[in-house]
């Protein structure tokens, strides 16, 4: 019997599990990569991606000769976040009465990162790089809206900012604690529903 029920249960997970909405696609902006989302109903997905970015900048604030100071950096970069986000959030939908349906969406979740061969601007130090390499976790938003068409297409236009702690390499050989921060991350999506 417990069997049976077993059985039954894992059944029915796998059918609620495939019959939710989900979409796979590619996101063009600040940070091009790829995406997957999943729904868990009408009102909830998680979006996962990962992204890339060459010659892309990031921003930090680090101790410069035991001064906190504000430095960008340019360099090619790897990014990767997942975030859990609200669709339609407060009831709130676009007034829209033909085909198609829009939706925006709020979201919350984790990032993280590493960048190499950058170059960085120090005030104090000033434009150094080429070889210097930083990292970073920390927290993720989202804030956006999309378009599903009809057929299985969905294109979307969000921003996903983010910051938390970051390492970098401080000129000297060695590495240094910082805060990092990406607030600059607009991406257009285009994603097949399934």
């Amino acid at each position: 019997m417990k069997k049976i029920f077993f059985v039954a249960v894992l059944a029915l997970a796998s059918v609620a599990m495939y019959a939710q909405p989900r979409a796979i696609g590619g996101r063009l902006g600040a940070f091009d990569g790829v995406s997957y989302q999943h729904g868990f109903g009408d009102s909830n997905m998680l979006e996962v991606e990962v992204g890339w970015s060459v010659d892309g900048r990031t921003d930090f604030w680090r101790n410069v000769g035991g001064t906190r100071t504000h430095g960008r950096s340019w360099g090619n970069s790897v990014q990767a976040a997942v975030t859990y986000d609200w669709i339609d959030p407060f009831g709130a939908k676009f007034p829209w009465e033909h085909k198609g349906e829009w939706h925006w969406y709020l979201g919350a979740g984790i990032a993280g990162g590493f960048g190499w061969d950058a170059w960085t601007n120090v005030p104090g130090i000033g434009a150094t790089g080429g070889a210097y390499n930083w990292g970073f976790i920390g927290a993720a938003g989202r804030a956006g809206f999309e378009y599903d068409f009809w057929f299985p297409l969905q294109l979307s236009l969000d921003w996903r900012p983010t910051l938390g702690a970051g390492l970098f390499d401080n000129q000297n050989g060695g590495a240094e604690a910082g805060f990092y921060w990406e607030m600059t991350c607009i991406a257009l999506g285009v994603r097949y529903k399934f």
